[in-house]
């Protein structure tokens, strides 16, 4: 197991398999998923013949023009509740996180949280053996860098 990571309660990430090279997370161990701003959410079947969601996000708040569209096979669709107690059923993808030089894959639930602060919430399994939280800290680790290969 890789020695965990001391994190803040918001940090930088990366998506890399979404294209997403850096993006504002919260750190939240009340969540217990993880989700991710989308919206325009469309479903398709991929070349391989998997049920599939093509949606678009915002990477920037403060410049809504900053859009990229994503893909990802869909894994489940579940009904997750919000932290105003709102039920909602959402699509689940599974893809690699980076956080500093770390990277595994997690699930991440797709709802529209432009409302909210973060465009993407960490909930405590994606966390599972690998981060401690400092609540007293913010951006402890290195924002991802782009890779221009």
């Amino acid at each position: 197991m890789p020695e965990k990571l001391i994190v803040g309660w918001r940090e930088w990430l990366a998506l890399p398999e979404l294209g997403i090279p850096a993006l504002k997370a919260k750190i939240d161990t009340g969540a217990r998923t993880s989700a991710l701003h989308a919206f325009q959410l469309e479903t398709f079947t991929n070349a391989q013949g998997q049920d599939s969601v093509r949606f678009y996000l915002h990477l920037s708040k403060p410049h809504p023009e900053q859009q990229t569209c994503c893909e990802a096979v869909i894994v489940d669709q579940r009904w997750v509740s919000d932290s105003g107690g709102h039920k909602e059923q959402r699509f689940v993808i599974c893809t690699p996180v980076q956080l500093d030089n770390q990277s595994w894959p997690i699930e991440i639930t797709l709802t529209n949280r432009d409302t909210m602060r973060f465009p993407m919430l960490l909930g405590r399994t994606a966390m599972l053996q690998r981060l401690l939280v400092d609540p007293a800290a913010s951006y402890l680790l290195a924002r991802p860098r782009v890779n221009h290969a």
